[in-house]
């Protein structure tokens, strides 16, 4: 495998490492939605390190995959019209978990939908986001600085 291969697969595959991480972070996130005053810290942190991800790619990661590859100027389009979704939703769940250590069965049942709803979002913007431009990353995009936020989070 040449160089510009063996990027392209090591990015690909950091990509789908950070998408696996968030997913479970996600998934741990669901699994406690009941816990009281825990939910309120989990989700700061989950949170967080999604947005992070999704501000590094919107950011840095993008501008520079147009650049090398402008035949994806669409599909750049499209993940960031997700990202703006998917940001809706965080900022949702984080007002809801704010509320978690008095909240009533019922609001219990809000943040549950919402986390829900999240994580149908995400499965399917993950899932595109790496089919899409995954093979793309080592054709001429430089990393001028994205890599960090976008691939920092660590299992």
């Amino acid at each position: 495998m040449d160089e510009t291969g063996s990027r392209t697969f090591a990015w690909s595959r950091q990509l789908a490492d950070v998408h696996a991480t968030l997913r479970a972070r996600l998934r741990d996130l669901r699994d406690g939605s009941g816990d009281d005053g825990d939910l309120l810290t989990h989700c700061l942190g989950f949170c967080s390190a999604l947005t992070i991800h999704h501000e590094g790619e919107d950011g840095g990661l993008f501008a520079e995959l147009v650049r090398a590859r402008p035949d994806l100027a669409a599909t750049v389009a499209a993940l960031r019209e997700d990202h703006r979704l998917i940001a809706d939703i965080v900022g949702a769940v984080r007002d809801l978990a704010a509320e978690s250590a008095e909240a009533t069965a019922d609001r219990r049942a809000a943040i549950r939908r919402e986390l829900d709803g999240l994580a149908a979002i995400m499965e399917s913007h993950f899932r595109y986001e790496e089919r899409a431009i995954g093979a793309a990353l080592g054709d001429g995009v430089e990393d001028t600085g994205w890599s960090r936020p976008v691939f920092g989070l660590r299992r």
